[in-house]
C-alpha cells in the first residue's frame, strides 16, 4: 500500500529502527568492519521485536550500510554511502507501505479474517506480470481488512512462492504480509509498486461482505509490487468502500 492512501506520512516501525541505528552509528563514528551489537542487545536496545530488528538491518543491507556474517552477526559496511536525508520521512511523495505498517504508525488496532490461503500454479498472466514461469507455485491470499473493528478493504495478494517459502506455512488472520516478506531469507523488501485506482459498482459477494447497498461505490486498487532488485513480489488486487478510502499523491514535473 502506497503511504499516503489515508493522508499519513509516518514511517513504519521498522524504518523508524533503522534510521535509529544509523544514527547511532554515525554518533559513535563506527568504521567500516566494526561489529554490531547482538541482536539481543539492539532488540533490548530499540525496544523492537527481532522481526522488526531484522527488517531494519536488511534495509541497512540493501543500501550497503551493514553486512552480515553468518558466524559472527552484523558489520558495518559504508556509512558514508547513504545521505543523511535518505531515510527521513519529509518527502511528500508516496512510498510502498503496507497496511500493517500504516496502522502501527497511527496507532490503530487492525484486525484480518482470511477467506482462503492456498498454493496453486501461475497462470499465464500471473506469470507475466510477476516474471515466473507459467504453472510455477503462486501463493494465493484473499483476505477481509479491519481497521479498529471496520471493515476496509477485500484483498487478494498473488506472490511467487520461491521469493518467501513461510508463506504457505503463515496464518495471516494475525500476522503482516510485508512483516513475513521482510523476515525472508534473503529479504524481500517492497520498494516500488505499480499503483492505479478505478471506481465501480460492487459486485453481489461485496454487496454480502461489505453489507452495503448496490448504490455504494468501490475503489478498486491494482498494484504490482517490486522487491530491492528490481524483481517483482507482489500482485495485488484491493477493494476499498468508496466512503473508507481516498488516495493522495504528489506529482511533480521532472523537468
Amino acid at each position: 500500500m502506497p503511504r499516503g492512501l489515508f493522508g499519513d506520512d509516518a514511517l513504519p516501525l521498522y524504518e523508524r529502527t533503522a534510521t535509529q541505528l544509523l544514527e547511532d552509528l554515525r554518533a559513535a563514528a563506527a568504521r567500516p568492519g566494526d561489529r554490531l551489537p547482538s541482536e539481543r542487545a539492539l532488540v533490548e536496545r530499540y525496544a523492537v521485536s527481532r522481526v522488526t530488528l531484522r527488517a531494519a538491518l536488511a534495509q541497512l543491507e540493501s543500501r550497503g550500510i551493514v553486512r552480515p556474517s553468518s558466524s559472527r552477526g552484523w558489520f558495518v559496511a559504508e556509512l558514508g554511502l547513504l545521505p543523511e536525508a535518505t531515510m527521513t520521512s519529509g518527502s511528500a511523495a508516496p512510498q510502498v507501505q503496507g497496511f500493517a505498517d500504516y496502522a502501527q504508525a497511527n496507532g490503530l488496532t487492525t484486525a484480518s479474517k482470511v477467506l482462503s490461503a492456498t498454493v496453486r500454479p501461475a497462470t499465464v498472466s500471473e506469470a507475466e506480470q510477476l516474471r515466473i514461469a507459467p504453472g510455477a507455485d503462486l501463493f494465493d491470499l484473499h483476505r477481509l481488512r479491519f481497521l479498529d473493528g471496520l471493515l476496509v478493504v477485500l484483498e487478494h495478494n498473488r506472490l511467487p512462492l520461491a521469493a518467501c517459502p513461510a508463506l504457505a506455512e503463515t496464518d495471516f488472520n494475525t500476522a503482516s504480509l510485508y512483516a513475513t516478506l521482510r523476515a525472508a531469507d534473503p529479504p524481500q523488501l517492497p520498494r516500488v509498486a505499480d499503483y492505479s485506482v478505478e471506481a465501480r459498482h460492487p459486485t453481489p459477494r461485496e454487496i454480502e461482505l461489505f453489507e452495503i447497498g448496490e448504490t455504494m461505490p468501490m475503489l478498486v486498487a491494482t498494484q504490482l509490487t517490486s522487491n530491492q532488485e528490481s524483481r517483482p513480489i507482489e500482485l495485488t488486487v484491493q477493494v476499498y468502500r468508496g466512503d473508507r478510502y481516498r488516495f493522495r499523491a504528489s506529482i511533480t514535473n521532472q523537468g
